[in-house]
Protein backbone atom coordinates (compact mmCIF):
# COMPACT_ATOMS: atom_id res chain seq x y z
CA UNK A 1 0.00 0.00 0.00
CA UNK A 2 1.51 3.31 -1.11
CA UNK A 3 -0.71 5.60 0.96
CA UNK A 4 -0.50 5.69 4.78
CA UNK A 5 -4.30 5.39 5.05
CA UNK A 6 -7.18 4.01 2.98
CA UNK A 7 -10.87 3.31 3.66
CA UNK A 8 -13.59 1.79 1.51
CA UNK A 9 -17.17 0.69 2.06
CA UNK A 10 -18.28 -2.92 1.60
CA UNK A 11 -21.22 -2.30 -0.72
CA UNK A 12 -23.36 -4.90 -2.50
CA UNK A 13 -21.60 -4.13 -5.80
CA UNK A 14 -18.14 -4.59 -4.28
CA UNK A 15 -19.07 -7.82 -2.50
CA UNK A 16 -20.57 -9.25 -5.71
CA UNK A 17 -17.35 -8.37 -7.54
CA UNK A 18 -15.15 -9.94 -4.84
CA UNK A 19 -17.23 -13.13 -4.79
CA UNK A 20 -16.94 -13.45 -8.57
CA UNK A 21 -13.14 -13.55 -8.40
CA UNK A 22 -10.63 -16.03 -6.98
CA UNK A 23 -8.32 -14.75 -4.25
CA UNK A 24 -5.41 -16.53 -2.60
CA UNK A 25 -4.06 -16.07 0.91
CA UNK A 26 -1.75 -13.10 1.13
CA UNK A 27 0.43 -10.95 3.36
CA UNK A 28 0.37 -7.18 3.53
CA UNK A 29 2.56 -4.43 4.92
CA UNK A 30 -0.20 -2.52 6.69
CA UNK A 31 -2.72 -2.90 9.50
CA UNK A 32 -6.30 -3.79 8.55
CA UNK A 33 -9.47 -3.00 10.48
CA UNK A 34 -12.79 -4.42 9.26
CA UNK A 35 -16.00 -3.07 10.76
CA UNK A 36 -18.70 -5.61 9.90
CA UNK A 37 -22.13 -4.02 10.27
CA UNK A 38 -24.19 -6.89 8.81
CA UNK A 39 -23.68 -10.32 7.31
CA UNK A 40 -20.67 -12.59 7.80
CA UNK A 41 -17.37 -13.68 6.32
CA UNK A 42 -14.99 -16.62 6.49
CA UNK A 43 -11.54 -15.60 7.65
CA UNK A 44 -8.62 -17.91 6.88
CA UNK A 45 -5.64 -16.83 8.97
CA UNK A 46 -2.41 -18.80 9.27
CA UNK A 47 -4.11 -21.88 7.70
CA UNK A 48 -7.02 -21.84 10.14
CA UNK A 49 -10.61 -20.79 9.42
CA UNK A 50 -12.98 -18.78 11.56
CA UNK A 51 -16.48 -17.54 10.72
CA UNK A 52 -17.12 -13.96 11.80
CA UNK A 53 -20.69 -12.75 12.27
CA UNK A 54 -21.86 -9.13 12.43
CA UNK A 55 -21.72 -6.84 14.25
CA UNK A 56 -18.00 -7.09 14.97
CA UNK A 57 -14.69 -5.29 14.57
CA UNK A 58 -11.97 -7.52 13.11
CA UNK A 59 -8.34 -6.42 13.37
CA UNK A 60 -5.58 -8.04 11.31
CA UNK A 61 -2.06 -6.89 12.10
CA UNK A 62 0.70 -6.46 9.56
CA UNK A 63 2.50 -9.62 8.47
CA UNK A 64 -0.33 -12.08 9.12
CA UNK A 65 -1.14 -14.47 6.29
CA UNK A 66 -4.86 -14.40 5.68
CA UNK A 67 -7.71 -14.63 3.22
CA UNK A 68 -11.23 -13.23 3.48
CA UNK A 69 -14.24 -14.92 1.88
CA UNK A 70 -17.24 -12.58 2.23
CA UNK A 71 -20.80 -13.75 2.55
CA UNK A 72 -23.20 -12.31 0.01
CA UNK A 73 -24.84 -10.17 2.69
CA UNK A 74 -21.59 -8.76 4.12
CA UNK A 75 -21.63 -5.00 4.66
CA UNK A 76 -19.38 -2.61 6.52
CA UNK A 77 -16.08 -0.76 6.12
CA UNK A 78 -12.45 -1.74 5.64
CA UNK A 79 -9.70 0.57 6.88
CA UNK A 80 -6.07 -0.05 5.92
CA UNK A 81 -3.29 2.01 7.48
CA UNK A 82 0.45 1.96 8.01
CA UNK A 83 1.55 1.16 11.56
CA UNK A 84 3.19 4.58 11.88
CA UNK A 85 -0.15 6.29 11.14
CA UNK A 86 -1.37 5.56 14.68
CA UNK A 87 1.57 3.96 16.52
CA UNK A 88 1.24 2.38 19.97
CA UNK A 89 -2.46 1.55 19.62
CA UNK A 90 -3.91 -1.11 21.92
CA UNK A 91 -4.95 -3.24 18.97
CA UNK A 92 -1.35 -3.37 17.75
CA UNK A 93 -0.18 -4.24 21.27
CA UNK A 94 -2.69 -7.09 21.70
CA UNK A 95 -1.91 -8.49 18.24
CA UNK A 96 1.50 -9.57 19.58
CA UNK A 97 -0.29 -12.14 21.73
CA UNK A 98 -3.25 -13.25 19.63
CA UNK A 99 -3.46 -14.46 16.03
CA UNK A 100 -6.51 -12.32 15.33
CA UNK A 101 -8.47 -9.82 17.35
CA UNK A 102 -12.26 -9.91 16.96
CA UNK A 103 -14.28 -7.58 19.17
CA UNK A 104 -18.06 -8.10 19.19
CA UNK A 105 -20.10 -4.92 18.88
CA UNK A 106 -23.58 -4.46 20.32
CA UNK A 107 -26.56 -3.96 18.04
CA UNK A 108 -28.65 -0.82 18.05
CA UNK A 109 -27.10 2.40 19.30
CA UNK A 110 -23.60 0.93 19.51
CA UNK A 111 -23.25 -0.24 15.91
CA UNK A 112 -24.97 2.93 14.70
CA UNK A 113 -22.23 4.97 16.38
CA UNK A 114 -19.58 2.95 14.56
CA UNK A 115 -21.41 3.35 11.23
CA UNK A 116 -21.68 7.11 11.76
CA UNK A 117 -17.98 7.46 12.59
CA UNK A 118 -16.96 5.31 9.60
CA UNK A 119 -19.13 7.51 7.37
CA UNK A 120 -17.40 10.61 8.74
CA UNK A 121 -13.97 9.06 8.14
CA UNK A 122 -14.99 7.98 4.64
CA UNK A 123 -16.33 11.46 3.91
CA UNK A 124 -13.09 13.13 5.00
CA UNK A 125 -11.02 10.63 3.00
CA UNK A 126 -13.10 11.37 -0.12
CA UNK A 127 -12.19 15.08 0.03
CA UNK A 128 -9.89 16.27 -2.73
CA UNK A 129 -7.34 17.32 -0.13
CA UNK A 130 -8.02 14.88 2.70
CA UNK A 131 -6.43 16.04 5.95
CA UNK A 132 -4.27 13.29 7.45
CA UNK A 133 -4.26 14.89 10.89
CA UNK A 134 -8.07 14.75 10.97
CA UNK A 135 -8.06 11.16 9.70
CA UNK A 136 -5.49 10.18 12.32
CA UNK A 137 -7.61 11.58 15.17
CA UNK A 138 -10.79 10.00 13.80
CA UNK A 139 -9.10 6.60 13.43
CA UNK A 140 -7.63 6.84 16.93
CA UNK A 141 -11.14 7.56 18.21
CA UNK A 142 -12.50 4.54 16.37
CA UNK A 143 -9.82 2.28 17.88
CA UNK A 144 -10.59 3.70 21.35
CA UNK A 145 -14.30 2.94 20.84
CA UNK A 146 -13.46 -0.64 19.82
CA UNK A 147 -11.38 -1.17 22.96
CA UNK A 148 -14.20 0.28 25.08
CA UNK A 149 -16.61 -2.22 23.53
CA UNK A 150 -14.19 -5.04 24.26
CA UNK A 151 -14.41 -4.14 27.92
CA UNK A 152 -18.19 -3.67 27.93
CA UNK A 153 -18.94 -6.93 26.16
CA UNK A 154 -16.82 -9.13 28.40
CA UNK A 155 -19.13 -10.39 31.18
CA UNK A 156 -16.24 -10.58 33.60
CA UNK A 157 -15.24 -7.03 32.78
CA UNK A 158 -18.29 -5.72 34.60
CA UNK A 159 -17.03 -7.12 37.88
CA UNK A 160 -13.32 -6.79 37.36
CA UNK A 161 -11.69 -3.88 39.11
CA UNK A 162 -9.57 -1.44 37.13
CA UNK A 163 -6.53 -2.73 39.01
CA UNK A 164 -6.98 -6.15 37.34
CA UNK A 165 -6.89 -4.52 33.90
CA UNK A 166 -3.65 -2.80 34.89
CA UNK A 167 -2.27 -6.11 36.18
CA UNK A 168 -3.16 -7.85 32.92
CA UNK A 169 -1.41 -5.20 30.83
CA UNK A 170 1.62 -5.36 33.14
CA UNK A 171 1.70 -9.13 32.66
CA UNK A 172 1.74 -8.69 28.87
CA UNK A 173 4.59 -6.19 29.12
CA UNK A 174 6.63 -8.59 31.27
CA UNK A 175 5.79 -11.42 28.87
CA UNK A 176 7.01 -9.33 25.93
CA UNK A 177 10.40 -9.05 27.64
CA UNK A 178 10.65 -12.73 28.63
CA UNK A 179 8.60 -14.92 26.27
CA UNK A 180 11.79 -16.27 24.65
CA UNK A 181 12.84 -17.78 27.97
CA UNK A 182 11.76 -21.17 29.31
CA UNK A 183 9.64 -19.68 32.09
CA UNK A 184 6.29 -20.87 33.37
CA UNK A 185 3.31 -19.33 35.17
CA UNK A 186 5.12 -19.09 38.53
CA UNK A 187 7.80 -16.81 37.04
CA UNK A 188 5.23 -14.24 35.90
CA UNK A 189 3.17 -14.52 39.08
CA UNK A 190 6.29 -13.83 41.16
CA UNK A 191 7.16 -10.85 38.98
CA UNK A 192 3.71 -9.43 39.71
CA UNK A 193 3.79 -10.37 43.43
CA UNK A 194 0.66 -12.48 43.19
CA UNK A 195 -0.39 -16.12 43.22
CA UNK A 196 -0.60 -18.22 40.07
CA UNK A 197 -4.31 -18.70 40.71
CA UNK A 198 -5.01 -14.96 40.85
CA UNK A 199 -2.95 -14.30 37.72
CA UNK A 200 -4.95 -16.96 35.88
CA UNK A 201 -8.18 -15.31 37.05
CA UNK A 202 -6.97 -11.93 35.73
CA UNK A 203 -6.08 -13.44 32.34
CA UNK A 204 -9.35 -15.33 32.07
CA UNK A 205 -11.30 -12.19 32.98
CA UNK A 206 -9.54 -10.06 30.40
CA UNK A 207 -9.08 -12.42 27.42
CA UNK A 208 -10.65 -15.73 28.47
CA UNK A 209 -7.31 -17.49 28.15
CA UNK A 210 -5.08 -19.00 30.83
CA UNK A 211 -1.60 -17.68 31.54
CA UNK A 212 -0.05 -20.75 29.91
CA UNK A 213 -2.17 -20.30 26.77
CA UNK A 214 -1.13 -16.66 26.41
CA UNK A 215 2.56 -17.53 26.94
CA UNK A 216 2.37 -20.32 24.35
CA UNK A 217 0.52 -18.12 21.88
CA UNK A 218 3.13 -15.37 22.14
CA UNK A 219 5.91 -17.89 21.52
CA UNK A 220 4.12 -19.32 18.48
CA UNK A 221 3.47 -15.89 16.97
CA UNK A 222 7.19 -15.17 17.21
CA UNK A 223 7.98 -18.64 15.85
CA UNK A 224 5.85 -17.95 12.77
CA UNK A 225 7.56 -14.61 12.25
CA UNK A 226 11.00 -16.21 12.47
CA UNK A 227 10.05 -19.06 10.16
CA UNK A 228 8.89 -16.54 7.61
CA UNK A 229 11.47 -13.79 7.84
CA UNK A 230 14.69 -15.56 8.91
CA UNK A 231 16.78 -18.44 7.60
CA UNK A 232 17.25 -19.99 11.03
CA UNK A 233 16.59 -23.70 11.32
CA UNK A 234 13.58 -25.08 13.15
CA UNK A 235 15.91 -26.25 15.93
CA UNK A 236 17.48 -22.79 16.27
CA UNK A 237 14.09 -21.10 16.41
CA UNK A 238 12.80 -23.53 19.01
CA UNK A 239 15.92 -23.08 21.14
CA UNK A 240 15.66 -19.27 20.99
CA UNK A 241 12.07 -19.52 22.22
CA UNK A 242 12.91 -21.68 25.21
CA UNK A 243 12.25 -25.14 23.74
CA UNK A 244 15.25 -27.32 24.49
CA UNK A 245 14.26 -30.05 22.04
CA UNK A 246 13.27 -29.65 18.39
CA UNK A 247 10.78 -32.51 18.68
CA UNK A 248 8.94 -30.83 21.56
CA UNK A 249 8.80 -27.48 19.73
CA UNK A 250 7.46 -29.25 16.65
CA UNK A 251 4.79 -31.05 18.70
CA UNK A 252 3.62 -27.82 20.36
CA UNK A 253 3.56 -25.96 17.03
CA UNK A 254 1.65 -28.76 15.31
CA UNK A 255 -0.85 -29.04 18.16
CA UNK A 256 -1.73 -25.36 17.85
CA UNK A 257 -1.38 -24.87 14.09
CA UNK A 258 -2.23 -28.35 12.77
CA UNK A 259 0.89 -28.07 10.60
CA UNK A 260 4.59 -28.59 11.31
CA UNK A 261 7.01 -25.64 11.45
CA UNK A 262 8.83 -26.86 8.34
CA UNK A 263 5.60 -27.21 6.38
CA UNK A 264 4.42 -23.79 7.58
CA UNK A 265 7.65 -22.22 6.29
CA UNK A 266 7.38 -24.06 2.97
CA UNK A 267 3.75 -23.06 2.36
CA UNK A 268 4.04 -19.42 3.43
CA UNK A 269 7.17 -18.80 1.38
CA UNK A 270 5.53 -20.34 -1.68
CA UNK A 271 2.64 -17.91 -1.23
CA UNK A 272 5.00 -14.93 -1.00
CA UNK A 273 6.96 -16.00 -4.05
Amino acid sequence: MDKPFHIFELTKELIDDIRSRSYDSHFHDFEELIIITSGSLEHFIDFRKEVIEAPVACYVSMGKMHKLVPGQDLRGYVIDYKTAFIPDSKLSFYSNFFTSTNIPLSRGTCINRFINLCQIINGEYAQELADHTTLRYLLSGLVAMIDAERKRNSPAENIVKASQVVTFNNFLKILEENYHRNEGVSFYANKLNMSERNLNIVCQNNFRKSVSEIIETRKLIEAKRMLLYTDKTVSEIGYELGYNEKSYFTRVFHAKMEITPSRFREMTKSIIS
